[in-house]
């Protein structure tokens, strides 16, 4: 793995895990007021934000993504794109992030997906997906699993959309891992976590909320990591490793000793993980 990779995975890691355990009520409380004077990523009482590019940059970077199992995440990619989009070689001076643009429409098209994938996964009938006929009195296949059960499957299908170009993940982490990058790059990561449990039903509002986020962005970013390194088939040894860190997280509520104790390092690692991102609490 390159030494920028491995960098970028140690200051990813440094900033989705670090926690204090002094923490106090008030800290906890302050926490709760902070969510409550932000709009959460999910809201129906706000309109959705702009989208992420505009009309060109979009055109340029859905028909340049074609190219990147072949070229990777490069200004020749984009050139390709910009041509087959029906624009000159020059303008792609229109997406102004250059290479970076192109892993950010990765991340953000990938992440987007999930909402329909999750729809077709959770509401197919018992039976249906085997080749069984479905039983609609079963229920459907979301309303069998638990919280964490459906944030293990959504985390799985968003690691398997790289597939395609995992073996140009680590040329995209080497640019993710430049300084001016590294905000954009953990920020998307959190959208991601908050996607996932959003999708996967979770209902929460005390301060697990920010834990549960900073643990998923962890073991996101680990995992695919160690998915850039898989030979094994259908990439079966990164779905286990997955597994294995969902399970860790899982249990640590139960090796902290007492309630208060929970709540604050909850508390402290959900507030560390938002001013890594540069959130003003």
């Amino acid at each position: 793995m390159a030494p920028t990779t491995r960098a970028f995975a140690t200051r990813l890691a440094s900033a989705a895990a670090a926690t204090t355990t002094k923490s106090t009520t008030r800290s906890t409380a302050a926490c709760l007021r902070s969510r409550s004077n932000r709009r959460s990523y999910h809201s129906h009482d706000h309109p959705p934000p702009p989208g992420a590019f505009n009309t060109a940059e979009r055109q340029i970077l859905s028909a340049a993504y074609r190219h990147v199992p072949d070229h990777g995440f490069t200004h020749k990619t984009l050139s390709l794109g910009a041509r087959d989009a029906g624009y000159l070689d020059i303008s792609t001076n229109v997406v102004p992030e250059g290479p970076f643009s192109l892993i950010k429409y990765h991340l953000v098209s990938k992440r987007e997906a999930l909402a329909p994938r999750s729809a077709e996964i959770f509401n197919a009938p018992v039976g249906g997906a085997d080749g069984a006929t479905p039983d609609a009195a079963a229920g459907t296949r979301g309303q069998l699993l638990t919280v964490p059960e459906r944030v293990e499957r959504l985390t799985w299908e968003r690691l398997l959309a790289n597939r395609d170009i995992i073996h140009r993940w680590q040329e995209a982490l080497a640019v993710m891992a430049q300084p001016s990058r590294v905000p954009a790059s953990l920020h998307e990561l959190a959208l991601l976590s908050d996607e996932i449990y959003h999708l996967a039903g979770d209902l929460a509002v005390d301060p697990s909320w920010y834990t549960k986020r900073a643990s998923l962005s962890t073991i996101y970013a680990s995992s695919e990591l160690f998915m850039t390194n898989d030979c094994s088939a259908g990439f079966g040894d990164t779905r286990a490793f997955l597994r294995r860190r969902l399970d860790e997280t899982s249990s640590l509520a139960g090796v902290v000793g007492s309630i208060g104790q929970w709540v604050g390092f909850t508390a402290s690692a959900g507030l560390n993980v938002l001013r890594s991102k540069g959130a003003r609490i």
